[in-house]
């Protein structure tokens, strides 16, 4: 079969869409079908980084449009970037063959519209794969208002696609519930996880020791919060947690990843002597990733409270797989702490509500005193989130008739 996937990143960009993406292209490949990627071609969190326009990598036929470079710094110049990307990739869509198969992701939040039109368009079969549910996210982000035009006008164009999907990928039961109650059929909506990469991602032992090594971090217990930094992932009361442990020498605070809070907390430690604490690392590519992820003695998830079944932070998967303890900062029941309840008694873990700094620094403090007990083993359930669990079903739906 003929596949067309359609997302604003893909490898080499080491942004987590991208990367799912990739597995899926890669998988299709090896399974005889023909893989087109339409994305663009600045990288996610560095736009003035370019790759090629057009290659053939490993069997995949990536084509990358050009976009406006003005980055995240306000919401016009992230707007300005979309727009160009998505009138760009319209262009280059009009110029490809028909595709049996269009599969569309969330970024930027319209693409999935033009994946839609175009399965509709030339009579291919269209899935939709719901990384993050906008316009509702943005609407509980108070970045549009509920009932703005803007914000139905963006709400048809949802409704739009999730009717025009023969399936609708959704990453947990709560945005499952979401999207059915959008008014679209149950039996439409499948849950399948983000899945770790349990190939790249183990702990490894050597890469904690050169990373830590590298960014002064011996003799440290380090607190690790890493990927995407967006504001639906709030981290006041992480930041006022370290705060609070400033005094303590033995505690880091590592914030590695890209987006606007990470920009933010990187000029904090700048300027707040309050943070001192604090180094904050741009994103690590894919090879060097379990040496960062194992590097880290706690990791910390964060959901924000409104953003249940709108966002889901898939941190923990890979967290789990480097078998690290895990602090959980975000509402309740959510996909996160629903995997925590599985694992209570069985691994560390902790929970804490946005607000309650006390209760997050008894945790870290906890957790650090019972380190050196702890065996470096991922929990029997992260056998359930591993790529060779999900992905599997993921390309079974996609080639399903």
């Amino acid at each position: 079969m003929t596949f067309l996937l359609l997302n604003q990143t893909f490898h080499p960009d080491v942004m987590a869409t991208g990367q799912y993406l990739t597995d899926v292209a890669l998988r299709l490949v090896e399974r005889g079908h023909q893989v087109t990627v339409v994305t663009s071609r600045r990288a996610y969190d560095q736009p003035r980084t370019q790759f090629p326009k057009e290659e053939m990598w490993r069997g995949i036929r990536v084509y990358r449009v050009g976009t406006t470079g003005f980055g995240k710094g306000a919401k016009w110049r992230r707007a300005a970037d979309f727009a160009s990307f998505l009138a760009l990739a319209s262009l280059r869509l009009a110029r490809l063959p028909r595709p049996e198969v269009v599969v569309a992701l969330t970024s930027p939040p319209l693409i999935s519209f033009l994946g839609a039109g175009l399965a509709r368009l030339r009579r291919s079969r269209f899935f939709y794969w719901v990384m993050d549910f906008n316009p509702d996210e943005a609407i509980a982000a108070g970045w549009l208002r509920p009932h703005s035009p803007v914000a139905r006008v963006l709400d048809w164009i949802s409704r739009f696609s999730l009717r025009q999907a023969r399936k609708i990928l959704a990453l947990d039961r709560f945005m499952r519930e979401r999207i059915v109650a959008k008014g679209i059929a149950p039996a439409k909506v499948l849950v399948i996880p983000p899945w770790s990469h349990d190939t790249e991602v183990t702990f490894d032992a050597e890469g904690r020791e050169r990373f830590r090594k590298a960014h002064g971090l011996d003799g440290k217990f380090v607190v690790m919060y890493s990927g995407n930094h967006s504001p639906v992932h709030p981290l006041d009361t992480l930041l006022a947690a370290a705060r609070q442990l400033a005094s303590n020498p033995d505690v880091t605070f590592c914030f590695i990843g890209g987006g606007s809070e990470w920009r933010k907390i990187q000029e904090k430690q700048k300027t707040d002597r309050t943070l001192s604490n604090i180094i904050c690392l741009p994103y690590q590519p894919l090879d060097q990733l379990a040496g960062s992820l194992s590097a880290a003695d706690l990791h910390v998830v964060v959901m924000g409270n409104d953003f249940v079944g709108l966002v889901h932070p898939c941190k923990i998967y890979n967290a789990l797989s480097v078998g690290a303890p895990v602090l959980y900062i975000g509402p309740s029941p959510s996909h996160i702490s629903e995997i925590l309840d599985t694992l209570d008694g069985h691994y560390t873990c902790a929970a804490a509500h946005h607000g309650d700094v006390e209760r997050v620094v008894e945790q870290i403090l906890r957790v650090r005193r019972e380190s050196a007990a702890l065996v470096r083993q991922p929990p029997k359930i992260s056998s359930m989130f591993s790529r060779e669990t999900l992905l599997p079903r993921l390309v079974a739906e996609l080639e399903g008739q």
